[in-house]
């Protein structure tokens, strides 16, 4: 897949868990809710067909707010490794556009696991910096959630 320059979201974060048990929470219905979105968003439900030419469906409930949801379809699933999704809003704003988000893990030693995030291309930097901070916040969940299983 070629970028022509677009605005690219990359994101790493070493986590204290093997990447086995970093894909089965960033795939799992149920481990997926448990971190997913921003600080004070709540996964009411999540739905996934998980392989290539599948669907997901998540519905995220901000602290104030009506319930919205993010939708996409899988591109490529190669567990524990690789894994990578269309990612838009069902209703979008009118800055953002369809991105594809890909998550790759790597076991470094001592039950570690490096995860690298990449999505784009942003329509705005106001748009990126928002899923930036998402990320951000998702991620600090998610590293909870695994160094404790």
């Amino acid at each position: 897949m070629t970028h022509d320059g677009g605005l690219r979201l990359h994101l790493q974060r070493v986590l204290r868990a093997p990447r086995s048990v970093v894909f089965r929470a960033l795939t799992e219905p149920q481990e997926l809710a448990k971190w997913w979105g921003p600080d004070g968003f709540t996964i009411p439900s999540v739905e996934s067909d998980l392989r290539p030419g599948g669907r997901y469906r998540i519905a995220m409930q901000p602290p104030e707010g009506d319930l919205f949801y993010l939708v996409g379809e899988f591109v490529e699933a190669d567990p524990p490794e690789r894994l990578s999704y269309t990612f838009r809003w069902e209703d979008p704003d009118p800055e953002d556009r369809e991105t594809v988000v890909t998550l790759s893990l790597r076991d470094i030693g001592g039950a570690q696991a490096e995860l690298v995030i990449s999505q784009g291309d942003f329509a705005t930097e106001a748009r990126q910096a928002l899923h930036e901070e998402g990320w951000t916040q998702s991620l600090n969940k998610l590293e909870e959630l695994v160094s404790s299983a």
